[in-house]
Protein backbone atom coordinates (compact mmCIF):
# COMPACT_ATOMS: atom_id res chain seq x y z
CA UNK A 1 0.00 0.00 0.00
CA UNK A 2 1.58 3.43 -1.16
CA UNK A 3 1.19 6.07 2.13
CA UNK A 4 0.88 9.46 1.42
CA UNK A 5 3.49 11.65 1.64
CA UNK A 6 3.72 13.94 4.79
CA UNK A 7 2.24 17.68 3.97
CA UNK A 8 6.57 18.94 4.51
CA UNK A 9 7.38 16.61 1.87
CA UNK A 10 4.58 18.43 -0.64
CA UNK A 11 6.12 20.49 -3.75
CA UNK A 12 4.30 23.79 -4.30
CA UNK A 13 3.33 24.18 -7.58
CA UNK A 14 1.66 27.07 -9.44
CA UNK A 15 -1.74 26.05 -8.95
CA UNK A 16 -1.38 24.16 -6.01
CA UNK A 17 0.57 21.34 -4.16
CA UNK A 18 1.81 18.08 -5.77
CA UNK A 19 2.86 14.93 -4.07
CA UNK A 20 5.81 12.71 -5.78
CA UNK A 21 5.50 9.19 -5.85
CA UNK A 22 8.80 7.12 -6.38
CA UNK A 23 9.43 3.24 -7.04
CA UNK A 24 12.71 2.06 -7.77
CA UNK A 25 14.62 -1.08 -9.60
CA UNK A 26 17.99 -1.38 -8.44
CA UNK A 27 20.32 -3.70 -10.44
CA UNK A 28 22.48 -5.09 -8.08
CA UNK A 29 25.60 -6.66 -9.60
CA UNK A 30 26.03 -10.47 -7.98
CA UNK A 31 29.09 -11.02 -6.16
CA UNK A 32 30.75 -14.18 -7.44
CA UNK A 33 33.47 -15.21 -9.33
CA UNK A 34 32.00 -16.02 -13.08
CA UNK A 35 28.89 -15.48 -14.69
CA UNK A 36 25.19 -16.13 -14.23
CA UNK A 37 25.15 -19.12 -16.79
CA UNK A 38 29.11 -19.47 -17.56
CA UNK A 39 32.55 -20.16 -16.38
CA UNK A 40 33.65 -16.54 -17.22
CA UNK A 41 35.45 -13.89 -15.00
CA UNK A 42 33.36 -11.11 -13.35
CA UNK A 43 36.29 -9.39 -12.60
CA UNK A 44 36.40 -5.88 -13.65
CA UNK A 45 39.04 -3.91 -15.93
CA UNK A 46 40.26 -6.60 -17.97
CA UNK A 47 40.96 -5.70 -22.02
CA UNK A 48 37.80 -5.30 -24.10
CA UNK A 49 36.59 -9.15 -24.90
CA UNK A 50 39.03 -10.94 -22.26
CA UNK A 51 35.65 -12.25 -20.14
CA UNK A 52 33.93 -14.11 -22.72
CA UNK A 53 32.42 -17.13 -22.81
CA UNK A 54 31.27 -18.95 -25.98
CA UNK A 55 27.88 -19.23 -23.93
CA UNK A 56 28.36 -15.07 -23.58
CA UNK A 57 28.81 -14.89 -26.73
CA UNK A 58 26.15 -16.73 -27.68
CA UNK A 59 27.81 -18.80 -30.00
CA UNK A 60 25.48 -21.72 -31.92
CA UNK A 61 24.29 -24.94 -29.43
CA UNK A 62 26.10 -23.00 -26.14
CA UNK A 63 23.80 -24.29 -23.29
CA UNK A 64 23.56 -22.01 -19.91
CA UNK A 65 24.66 -24.03 -16.70
CA UNK A 66 23.20 -21.76 -14.00
CA UNK A 67 25.74 -20.85 -11.40
CA UNK A 68 25.05 -22.42 -7.42
CA UNK A 69 26.79 -19.52 -6.05
CA UNK A 70 24.60 -16.82 -7.84
CA UNK A 71 21.61 -18.36 -6.60
CA UNK A 72 22.73 -18.74 -2.58
CA UNK A 73 23.71 -14.80 -2.94
CA UNK A 74 20.13 -14.20 -4.74
CA UNK A 75 18.61 -16.23 -1.59
CA UNK A 76 20.96 -14.58 1.27
CA UNK A 77 20.42 -11.38 -0.38
CA UNK A 78 16.36 -12.11 0.04
CA UNK A 79 16.80 -13.22 3.93
CA UNK A 80 18.49 -9.57 4.55
CA UNK A 81 15.54 -7.92 3.04
CA UNK A 82 13.53 -9.78 5.52
CA UNK A 83 11.25 -11.11 2.28
CA UNK A 84 9.29 -14.52 0.89
CA UNK A 85 11.86 -16.83 -0.91
CA UNK A 86 10.38 -18.90 -3.28
CA UNK A 87 11.23 -22.31 -3.14
CA UNK A 88 10.41 -22.81 -7.27
CA UNK A 89 10.87 -20.03 -9.79
CA UNK A 90 11.66 -19.86 -13.48
CA UNK A 91 13.36 -18.17 -16.00
CA UNK A 92 12.38 -16.55 -18.61
CA UNK A 93 13.26 -14.90 -22.20
CA UNK A 94 13.37 -10.50 -22.84
CA UNK A 95 13.30 -10.31 -26.26
CA UNK A 96 14.59 -7.57 -27.35
CA UNK A 97 17.13 -5.85 -29.59
CA UNK A 98 20.85 -4.11 -28.44
CA UNK A 99 23.96 -4.43 -30.30
CA UNK A 100 25.69 -5.79 -26.92
CA UNK A 101 23.21 -8.51 -26.32
CA UNK A 102 24.46 -11.38 -28.47
CA UNK A 103 21.60 -13.98 -27.91
CA UNK A 104 18.95 -11.03 -28.65
CA UNK A 105 17.43 -11.91 -25.30
CA UNK A 106 18.08 -11.70 -21.89
CA UNK A 107 17.56 -14.16 -19.31
CA UNK A 108 15.58 -13.07 -16.71
CA UNK A 109 12.56 -14.00 -14.84
CA UNK A 110 9.46 -12.76 -15.01
CA UNK A 111 5.95 -14.56 -13.45
CA UNK A 112 8.02 -16.39 -10.90
CA UNK A 113 11.15 -14.83 -9.32
CA UNK A 114 13.50 -16.29 -6.83
CA UNK A 115 12.55 -13.81 -4.21
CA UNK A 116 8.86 -12.39 -3.27
CA UNK A 117 7.95 -9.40 -1.41
CA UNK A 118 9.82 -7.78 1.54
CA UNK A 119 11.12 -4.71 3.52
CA UNK A 120 13.94 -2.24 3.72
CA UNK A 121 13.80 0.26 6.79
CA UNK A 122 15.34 3.54 5.97
CA UNK A 123 16.53 6.67 8.03
CA UNK A 124 15.93 9.31 6.30
CA UNK A 125 16.67 11.58 9.23
CA UNK A 126 18.10 11.35 12.59
CA UNK A 127 14.70 11.50 13.66
CA UNK A 128 12.71 10.66 10.78
CA UNK A 129 12.14 6.52 9.53
CA UNK A 130 10.40 5.17 6.49
CA UNK A 131 9.49 1.98 5.70
CA UNK A 132 10.12 1.12 1.59
CA UNK A 133 8.31 -2.22 0.46
CA UNK A 134 9.98 -4.41 -1.57
CA UNK A 135 8.28 -6.54 -4.70
CA UNK A 136 10.31 -8.72 -5.77
CA UNK A 137 13.79 -9.80 -6.51
CA UNK A 138 14.76 -11.82 -9.67
CA UNK A 139 18.12 -12.60 -10.89
CA UNK A 140 19.08 -11.81 -14.83
CA UNK A 141 22.01 -11.77 -17.10
CA UNK A 142 23.62 -8.51 -17.77
CA UNK A 143 23.86 -6.92 -20.91
CA UNK A 144 27.71 -6.27 -23.23
CA UNK A 145 28.84 -2.08 -23.34
CA UNK A 146 28.66 -0.40 -26.61
CA UNK A 147 31.50 1.80 -26.98
CA UNK A 148 31.33 4.63 -29.24
CA UNK A 149 33.92 6.83 -28.18
CA UNK A 150 36.83 5.02 -29.69
CA UNK A 151 36.14 5.93 -33.22
CA UNK A 152 35.06 8.97 -35.29
CA UNK A 153 33.07 6.23 -37.49
CA UNK A 154 32.36 3.21 -35.73
CA UNK A 155 31.14 1.67 -32.83
CA UNK A 156 32.00 -1.03 -30.58
CA UNK A 157 31.37 -3.93 -28.68
CA UNK A 158 32.67 -5.10 -25.19
CA UNK A 159 31.04 -8.39 -23.82
CA UNK A 160 32.82 -8.90 -20.67
CA UNK A 161 30.14 -7.38 -18.69
CA UNK A 162 27.20 -10.41 -20.66
CA UNK A 163 26.25 -12.53 -18.69
CA UNK A 164 27.68 -11.45 -15.76
CA UNK A 165 24.60 -11.61 -12.70
CA UNK A 166 21.91 -9.07 -11.68
CA UNK A 167 19.72 -9.26 -8.96
CA UNK A 168 16.93 -6.54 -9.94
CA UNK A 169 15.60 -5.29 -6.96
CA UNK A 170 11.84 -4.11 -7.32
CA UNK A 171 10.67 -1.47 -4.78
CA UNK A 172 7.16 -0.39 -4.08
CA UNK A 173 6.37 3.28 -4.88
CA UNK A 174 6.42 3.90 -1.61
CA UNK A 175 8.84 7.18 -1.68
CA UNK A 176 7.70 10.78 -1.48
CA UNK A 177 11.22 12.96 -1.84
CA UNK A 178 14.69 13.02 -3.21
CA UNK A 179 16.25 12.33 0.57
CA UNK A 180 13.73 9.33 1.18
CA UNK A 181 14.93 7.89 -2.58
CA UNK A 182 18.60 8.51 -1.59
CA UNK A 183 18.40 7.17 1.99
CA UNK A 184 16.52 4.15 0.53
CA UNK A 185 19.56 3.17 -2.36
CA UNK A 186 22.23 4.14 0.78
CA UNK A 187 20.98 1.44 3.29
CA UNK A 188 19.93 -0.56 0.31
CA UNK A 189 23.76 -0.61 -0.43
CA UNK A 190 24.60 -1.13 3.32
CA UNK A 191 22.41 -4.29 3.41
CA UNK A 192 24.09 -5.70 0.20
CA UNK A 193 27.31 -4.59 1.22
CA UNK A 194 27.34 -6.74 5.12
CA UNK A 195 25.32 -9.60 2.93
CA UNK A 196 28.62 -9.64 0.72
CA UNK A 197 26.01 -10.18 -1.88
CA UNK A 198 27.26 -7.30 -3.63
CA UNK A 199 30.12 -4.53 -2.98
CA UNK A 200 27.70 -1.74 -4.38
CA UNK A 201 30.50 0.36 -6.49
CA UNK A 202 28.26 2.23 -8.27
CA UNK A 203 31.53 4.24 -10.07
CA UNK A 204 32.27 0.53 -11.48
CA UNK A 205 28.52 0.16 -12.68
CA UNK A 206 27.89 -2.94 -9.91
CA UNK A 207 24.94 -0.70 -8.78
CA UNK A 208 22.60 1.11 -11.11
CA UNK A 209 19.31 2.63 -10.22
CA UNK A 210 16.45 3.40 -12.64
CA UNK A 211 13.89 5.73 -11.03
CA UNK A 212 10.07 6.05 -11.42
CA UNK A 213 8.80 9.22 -10.66
CA UNK A 214 5.38 10.23 -11.15
CA UNK A 215 3.47 13.43 -9.52
CA UNK A 216 -0.48 13.70 -7.80
CA UNK A 217 -2.51 16.11 -6.13
CA UNK A 218 -2.38 14.93 -2.81
CA UNK A 219 -4.85 11.88 -2.09
CA UNK A 220 -5.65 11.07 -6.28
CA UNK A 221 -4.54 8.05 -8.12
CA UNK A 222 -1.05 7.80 -9.34
CA UNK A 223 -0.58 9.73 -11.94
CA UNK A 224 1.98 8.41 -15.43
CA UNK A 225 5.36 7.80 -14.49
CA UNK A 226 8.66 8.27 -16.34
CA UNK A 227 11.53 6.15 -15.74
CA UNK A 228 14.69 7.63 -15.44
CA UNK A 229 17.53 4.84 -16.63
CA UNK A 230 20.84 3.81 -15.55
CA UNK A 231 21.67 6.52 -12.83
CA UNK A 232 24.99 5.27 -11.25
CA UNK A 233 25.35 7.69 -8.31
CA UNK A 234 22.85 8.78 -4.88
CA UNK A 235 23.86 12.02 -5.47
CA UNK A 236 22.48 11.52 -9.43
CA UNK A 237 19.59 9.80 -8.04
CA UNK A 238 18.50 13.12 -6.01
CA UNK A 239 18.88 15.51 -9.05
CA UNK A 240 17.07 13.45 -11.20
CA UNK A 241 13.70 13.14 -9.32
CA UNK A 242 13.71 16.79 -8.47
CA UNK A 243 14.28 18.08 -11.53
CA UNK A 244 12.15 15.30 -13.42
CA UNK A 245 9.09 16.13 -10.93
CA UNK A 246 9.28 19.64 -11.72
CA UNK A 247 9.31 19.30 -15.54
CA UNK A 248 5.92 16.50 -15.43
CA UNK A 249 4.46 19.57 -12.89
CA UNK A 250 5.25 22.05 -15.24
CA UNK A 251 3.42 20.15 -17.86
CA UNK A 252 0.14 18.99 -16.36
CA UNK A 253 -0.12 22.56 -15.10
CA UNK A 254 0.03 23.91 -18.55
CA UNK A 255 -2.59 22.01 -19.95
CA UNK A 256 -0.46 19.20 -20.97
CA UNK A 257 -0.43 15.15 -20.14
CA UNK A 258 2.55 13.50 -19.39
CA UNK A 259 3.51 10.00 -21.67
CA UNK A 260 5.14 7.00 -20.36
CA UNK A 261 8.80 6.82 -21.28
CA UNK A 262 12.19 6.16 -20.50
CA UNK A 263 14.29 8.63 -20.10
CA UNK A 264 18.22 9.61 -19.32
CA UNK A 265 19.58 12.22 -16.49
CA UNK A 266 22.21 14.48 -18.10
CA UNK A 267 23.71 15.92 -14.51
CA UNK A 268 26.06 18.07 -16.72
CA UNK A 269 23.19 20.23 -17.88
CA UNK A 270 20.71 19.20 -14.97
CA UNK A 271 18.02 17.78 -16.96
CA UNK A 272 16.19 14.89 -17.78
CA UNK A 273 15.51 13.88 -21.25
CA UNK A 274 13.00 11.38 -23.70
CA UNK A 275 15.05 7.89 -24.22
CA UNK A 276 12.04 5.69 -25.69
CA UNK A 277 8.46 5.04 -25.11
CA UNK A 278 8.54 2.86 -22.58
CA UNK A 279 7.63 -0.80 -23.04
CA UNK A 280 4.96 -2.94 -21.29
CA UNK A 281 5.63 -6.51 -20.65
CA UNK A 282 4.09 -7.69 -23.76
CA UNK A 283 6.56 -5.99 -26.13
CA UNK A 284 9.13 -8.20 -24.65
CA UNK A 285 7.47 -11.21 -25.43
CA UNK A 286 8.49 -13.42 -22.43
CA UNK A 287 8.38 -17.29 -22.56
CA UNK A 288 9.87 -19.56 -20.45
CA UNK A 289 13.32 -20.47 -21.41
CA UNK A 290 13.24 -23.59 -22.82
CA UNK A 291 16.81 -24.27 -22.06
CA UNK A 292 16.90 -23.96 -18.15
CA UNK A 293 14.76 -26.32 -16.19
CA UNK A 294 12.53 -24.79 -13.21
CA UNK A 295 15.23 -23.88 -10.72
CA UNK A 296 13.81 -25.53 -6.98
CA UNK A 297 15.40 -26.06 -3.80
CA UNK A 298 14.03 -27.13 -0.20
CA UNK A 299 13.71 -24.78 2.61
CA UNK A 300 16.92 -26.91 4.41
CA UNK A 301 19.05 -25.11 1.38
CA UNK A 302 17.48 -21.75 2.55
CA UNK A 303 17.73 -22.41 6.95
CA UNK A 304 21.47 -23.70 6.16
CA UNK A 305 22.27 -20.08 4.48
CA UNK A 306 19.97 -18.57 6.83
CA UNK A 307 22.38 -19.20 9.86
CA UNK A 308 25.13 -17.99 7.58
CA UNK A 309 24.10 -14.72 8.02
CA UNK A 310 26.23 -12.15 9.38
CA UNK A 311 24.17 -9.50 11.70
CA UNK A 312 22.79 -7.20 9.74
CA UNK A 313 22.88 -2.96 10.33
CA UNK A 314 19.55 -2.72 11.54
CA UNK A 315 20.38 -5.40 14.33
CA UNK A 316 23.85 -4.18 14.62
CA UNK A 317 22.42 -0.46 15.38
CA UNK A 318 20.11 -2.06 17.86
CA UNK A 319 22.88 -3.80 20.06
CA UNK A 320 25.18 -0.61 19.67
CA UNK A 321 22.61 1.49 21.23
CA UNK A 322 21.74 -1.06 24.09
CA UNK A 323 25.16 -2.49 24.93
CA UNK A 324 27.10 0.80 24.56
CA UNK A 325 24.50 3.36 25.59
CA UNK A 326 24.89 5.49 21.84
CA UNK A 327 22.03 7.39 20.28
CA UNK A 328 20.54 6.65 17.41
CA UNK A 329 22.25 8.45 15.32
CA UNK A 330 26.19 7.86 16.05
CA UNK A 331 24.64 4.42 15.74
CA UNK A 332 23.42 4.86 12.80
CA UNK A 333 26.66 6.72 11.36
CA UNK A 334 28.86 3.80 12.70
CA UNK A 335 26.51 1.02 11.20
CA UNK A 336 26.98 2.43 7.82
CA UNK A 337 29.88 0.29 6.95
CA UNK A 338 30.55 -3.38 8.50
CA UNK A 339 34.53 -2.20 8.85
CA UNK A 340 33.40 1.04 10.44
CA UNK A 341 31.06 -0.81 13.01
CA UNK A 342 33.76 -3.41 13.44
CA UNK A 343 36.68 -0.95 13.89
CA UNK A 344 34.65 1.44 16.51
CA UNK A 345 33.59 -2.10 18.33
CA UNK A 346 37.15 -3.27 19.01
CA UNK A 347 37.86 0.17 20.74
CA UNK A 348 34.11 0.52 22.83
CA UNK A 349 35.00 -2.83 24.40
CA UNK A 350 36.10 -2.16 28.26
CA UNK A 351 35.65 1.40 27.61
CA UNK A 352 34.01 4.59 27.49
CA UNK A 353 32.00 3.07 24.62
CA UNK A 354 30.25 6.73 24.50
CA UNK A 355 33.85 8.60 24.18
CA UNK A 356 35.27 6.15 21.85
CA UNK A 357 32.09 7.09 19.31
CA UNK A 358 33.25 10.92 19.35
CA UNK A 359 36.73 10.25 18.56
CA UNK A 360 35.56 7.69 15.43
CA UNK A 361 32.85 9.61 14.16
CA UNK A 362 34.44 13.06 14.70
CA UNK A 363 38.05 12.94 14.39
CA UNK A 364 38.31 9.95 12.34
CA UNK A 365 35.65 10.05 10.03
CA UNK A 366 36.16 13.61 9.79
CA UNK A 367 39.97 12.97 8.49
CA UNK A 368 39.44 10.05 6.54
CA UNK A 369 36.73 11.78 4.81
CA UNK A 370 38.81 15.14 4.34
CA UNK A 371 42.29 12.47 2.99
CA UNK A 372 39.16 10.84 0.69
CA UNK A 373 40.09 7.24 2.73
CA UNK A 374 38.50 4.51 3.34
CA UNK A 375 37.99 3.11 6.75
CA UNK A 376 40.39 0.33 5.93
CA UNK A 377 43.14 2.31 4.65
CA UNK A 378 42.91 4.54 7.87
CA UNK A 379 46.51 5.11 9.21
CA UNK A 380 45.17 5.40 12.50
CA UNK A 381 44.65 1.86 13.89
CA UNK A 382 41.75 0.61 16.51
CA UNK A 383 44.50 0.14 18.94
CA UNK A 384 45.93 3.26 18.44
CA UNK A 385 42.45 5.43 18.80
CA UNK A 386 41.64 3.46 21.99
CA UNK A 387 45.31 4.19 23.51
CA UNK A 388 44.24 7.48 22.82
CA UNK A 389 40.70 7.64 24.37
CA UNK A 390 42.38 5.89 27.64
CA UNK A 391 45.06 8.34 27.73
CA UNK A 392 42.04 11.14 28.26
CA UNK A 393 39.86 8.41 30.58
CA UNK A 394 42.77 8.43 33.26
CA UNK A 395 43.22 12.11 32.30
CA UNK A 396 47.18 11.47 31.28
CA UNK A 397 46.53 13.99 28.50
CA UNK A 398 43.76 16.71 27.83
CA UNK A 399 40.51 16.93 24.90
CA UNK A 400 43.15 19.21 23.07
CA UNK A 401 46.73 17.52 23.83
CA UNK A 402 44.35 14.24 22.30
CA UNK A 403 43.82 15.96 19.12
CA UNK A 404 47.94 16.87 18.40
CA UNK A 405 48.93 13.48 19.49
CA UNK A 406 46.08 12.02 16.96
CA UNK A 407 47.72 14.33 14.58
CA UNK A 408 51.05 12.87 15.01
CA UNK A 409 49.81 8.97 15.18
CA UNK A 410 47.95 9.65 11.72
CA UNK A 411 51.35 10.98 10.17
CA UNK A 412 53.84 8.69 11.96
CA UNK A 413 52.19 5.60 10.82
CA UNK A 414 52.43 2.98 14.17
CA UNK A 415 53.80 5.09 16.65
CA UNK A 416 52.90 3.97 19.77
CA UNK A 417 50.75 7.03 21.43
CA UNK A 418 51.33 6.24 25.19
CA UNK A 419 55.22 5.96 24.09
CA UNK A 420 54.80 9.21 22.29
CA UNK A 421 53.50 11.09 25.00
CA UNK A 422 56.37 10.09 27.42
CA UNK A 423 59.06 10.80 24.98
CA UNK A 424 57.54 14.38 23.78
CA UNK A 425 56.24 15.46 27.49
CA UNK A 426 52.67 15.75 26.62
CA UNK A 427 51.47 14.66 29.41
CA UNK A 428 48.70 17.17 31.09
CA UNK A 429 49.93 19.19 34.29
CA UNK A 430 48.11 17.96 37.25
CA UNK A 431 50.20 19.85 40.01
CA UNK A 432 48.06 22.42 41.47
CA UNK A 433 50.54 24.40 42.63
CA UNK A 434 52.16 24.91 38.91
CA UNK A 435 48.17 26.05 37.45
CA UNK A 436 47.79 28.22 40.68
CA UNK A 437 50.92 30.18 39.70
CA UNK A 438 49.94 30.20 36.23
CA UNK A 439 46.08 31.92 37.21
CA UNK A 440 48.13 34.35 39.49
CA UNK A 441 50.13 35.48 36.73
CA UNK A 442 47.01 36.13 34.42
CA UNK A 443 45.13 37.52 37.24
CA UNK A 444 47.99 39.83 38.00
CA UNK A 445 48.24 40.76 34.26
CA UNK A 446 44.70 41.97 33.97
CA UNK A 447 42.92 43.64 36.81
CA UNK A 448 40.17 45.05 34.27
CA UNK A 449 39.44 41.66 33.10
CA UNK A 450 39.34 40.91 36.55
CA UNK A 451 36.70 43.14 37.86
CA UNK A 452 34.87 42.53 34.60
CA UNK A 453 34.73 38.68 35.04
CA UNK A 454 33.48 39.31 38.84
CA UNK A 455 30.54 41.62 37.28
CA UNK A 456 30.19 38.56 33.97
CA UNK A 457 30.98 35.35 35.24
CA UNK A 458 30.66 34.02 31.16
CA UNK A 459 34.10 35.68 31.10
CA UNK A 460 35.51 32.88 32.99
CA UNK A 461 36.39 31.04 29.59
CA UNK A 462 39.07 34.26 28.64
CA UNK A 463 40.75 33.33 31.71
CA UNK A 464 40.53 29.75 30.70
CA UNK A 465 42.13 29.82 27.63
CA UNK A 466 44.70 31.96 28.59
CA UNK A 467 46.45 29.51 31.51
CA UNK A 468 45.54 27.10 29.20
CA UNK A 469 47.89 28.88 26.29
CA UNK A 470 50.11 29.41 28.86
CA UNK A 471 50.71 26.22 30.14
CA UNK A 472 50.99 24.69 26.56
CA UNK A 473 47.53 23.13 26.48
CA UNK A 474 48.60 20.70 29.17
CA UNK A 475 46.87 21.95 32.55
CA UNK A 476 43.69 19.97 33.49
CA UNK A 477 40.99 21.93 32.50
CA UNK A 478 38.83 21.00 35.37
CA UNK A 479 41.47 22.52 37.71
CA UNK A 480 41.85 25.41 35.75
CA UNK A 481 37.82 25.89 36.47
CA UNK A 482 38.03 25.70 40.19
CA UNK A 483 40.73 27.50 40.91
CA UNK A 484 39.94 30.79 38.47
CA UNK A 485 36.24 30.45 40.26
CA UNK A 486 38.08 30.27 43.68
CA UNK A 487 40.33 32.91 43.24
CA UNK A 488 37.84 35.34 41.28
CA UNK A 489 35.06 34.77 43.84
CA UNK A 490 32.45 33.81 41.23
Amino acid sequence: MNAAAKPSKLIKGATGDWEIVIGMEIHAQVTSQSKLFSGASTEFGGDPNDHVSLVDAAMPGMLPVINEECIKQAVRTGLGLKAQINLRSTFDRKNYFYPDLPQGYQISQFKSPIVGEGVVIVDVTPTEQITVGVERLHLEQDAGKSLHDQSPTDSFVDLNRSGVALMEIVSKPDMHSADEAKAYVSKLRTILRYLGTCDGNMEQGSLRADVNVSVRRPGEPLGTRCEIKNVNSIRFIGQAIEVEARRQIGIIEDGGKIDQETRLFDPGRGETRSMRSKEEAHDYRYFPDPDLLPLEFDQTFVDDLARGLPELPDEKKARFMRDYGLPAYDAGVLVMERASADFYEEIAKGRDAKAAANWVINELFGRLNKEGLDITASPVSAAQLGAIVDLIGEGTISGKIAKDLFEIVWMERGADPRALVEERGMKQVTDTGAIEAAVDEIIAANPDKVEQAKAKPTMLGWFVGQVMKQTGGKANPQSVNDLLKRKLGI
